[in-house]
């Protein structure tokens, strides 16, 4: 399996601070290998890394990502989006972790709202890999990397539930192939600002990095990876001709960064309490519900975990409720 052929975010919250470098390719450099021109133009980044870079959707040519390092190069501006150097081997520390199941192979958790997964700039300590490399004592597996040890797949620092952790090797590799092959059941829990129509349907768009804020994803027209959410309207609140807010179970296909986040708003009914992709108000209801209820994140909770354990064979399946803030914001919402 090709490192392209795995995307192992689940709505990962690791779009780390980042330099932005433009180079200017004149009529001089056109039809040269593209790589090749930017290195020259340049200087602190190699041909590999530039290279590598393109690969990752990360230089665009008058804001759309260009393909191909072995193309022939056009002359315009193109912005390169460096990412932030990763930060140093995390530290062991003693933070407790709800664990839904273990052996030795791996470990399935309850991550609560506000935990980072991962180390990153900014948030070098009190993150989840730094939980789990106390918890398991040296035992996850070093596939994912000194900074995420262990971690198969992510979820937003502020995206409460189930995850599972690979502590060995094989368990990794095993992992990885399932999610690959987008065999693995996952559930989230949203809470809406009014509703997405139909009540039940799919989203089947590409997303890739924001031309406008490289922070942020969204739907793109071309470029991106293919993202699949399948999702169903459980619940709607206040009137039935056009509900205030809803409760939408989201099953993931793909698992793209911010998926469910981008797909919902681009159903035009973003999560609540969502700071990135939450444009515009809700009703003054759902407004008051939110307030009351103490929520201070997007209202998304990954409910369901289902997969073949890959080294015994035993189909394991996990499923949390949302945690407080969520319940009670339901709560009211319930009220409208």
């Amino acid at each position: 399996m090709k490192p392209d052929d795995f995307e192992p975010d689940l709505e990962a919250d690791d779009l780390a601070p980042e330099r932005e470098i433009e180079a200017v390719l004149g009529p001089d450099q056109a039809g040269v290998r593209l790589d090749k021109a930017l290195a020259e133009a340049v200087a602190d980044l190699s041909r590999a890394r530039l290279q590598a870079l393109i690969d990752e959707g990360a230089v665009t040519l008058d804001g759309a990502p260009v393909t191909s390092g072995s193309a022939k190069a056009k002359p315009g501006i193109y912005r390169i989006a460096v990412p932030a150097p990763a930060p140093a081997e995390p530290e062991a520390e003693a933070i407790p972790i709800t664990v839904l199941y273990e052996d030795a192979h791996l470990i399935v958790l309850d991550k609560a709202a506000g935990m980072a997964v991962h180390p990153a700039p900014g948030c070098e300590r009190g993150t989840l890999v730094n939980a789990l490399l106390h918890h398991c004592a040296g035992s996850l597996s070093g596939v994912g990397g000194v900074a995420r040890p262990g971690i198969v797949h992510r979820l937003d620092k502020d995206t409460s539930g189930v995850m599972v952790a690979a502590k060995t090797d094989a368990a990794h590799a095993g992992l990885s192939a399932l999610f690959a092959r987008h065999d693995i059941e996952r559930v989230y829990v949203a809470l809406t600002r009014g509703a997405p129509a139909p009540a039940r349907g799919t989203v089947e768009t590409r997303i890739g990095r924001s031309p406008g804020d490289r922070k942020k994803m969204a739907v793109l027209k071309s470029g991106g990876r293919e993202a699949v959410t399948f999702y169903k309207v459980e619940r709607a609140f206040g009137p039935a001709d056009k509900p205030l807010a809803a409760r939408v179970a989201c099953r993931l296909q793909t698992g793209r960064t911010h998926q469910i986040r981008v797909h919902m708003a681009h159903k035009g009914a973003p999560c609540l309490g969502d700071p990135v992709y939450g444009s515009g108000k809700p009703a003054k209801p759902v407004q008051e519900a939110l307030e009351a209820s103490g929520l201070g994140r997007q209202a998304l909770h990954a409910a369901v975990l289902g997969f073949v354990h890959p080294v015994t064979g035993e189909a394991l399946r996990f499923e949390t409720p949302p945690p407080a803030d969520m319940a009670e914001l339901e709560r009211r919402l319930a009220e409208i």
